[in-house]
């Protein structure tokens, strides 16, 4: 079965640096585009970024685009997000979602069960 088990969250100042790991398993990873989405405090899903299948073409969300890195291991099945510069309203439960087709980055059929960053100082 599908599973996708997210790590690397936790609290960093302002202007500092974050790294998360999503490892995947139960499905052909590299044959699906990934995304990491994230849900603030009191408010809903919003998508972060997505790369494609291959790691070739990334996207990203106007409010987090400079400071932020989608990037993933088709050998180990690993998926990554560098966030840079972090502000405080990036805190929020970060999500890795699955593509539901291999032909689309979305909608997405399975997320991993978050990890939590908190932005203070």
């Amino acid at each position: 079965q599908v599973q996708l088990v997210d790590s690397g969250g936790g609290l960093v100042q302002p202007g500092g640096s974050l790294s998360f790991s999503c490892a995947a398993s139960g499905f052909a990873f590299s044959s699906y585009s990934m995304s990491w989405v994230r849900q603030a405090p009191g408010k809903g899903l919003e998508w972060v970024a997505s790369i494609d299948r291959d790691g070739i073409n990334t996207y990203y969300a106007d409010p987090v685009k400079g400071r932020i890195s989608i990037s993933r291991d088709n050998v180990k099945n690993m998926l990554y997000l560098l966030l840079n510069s972090p502000k405080p309203e990036d805190t929020a439960v970060y999500y890795c979602a699955k593509s539901l087709s291999s032909q689309s980055p979305r909608p997405f059929d399975y997320w991993g069960q978050g990890t939590h960053v908190i932005v203070s100082s």
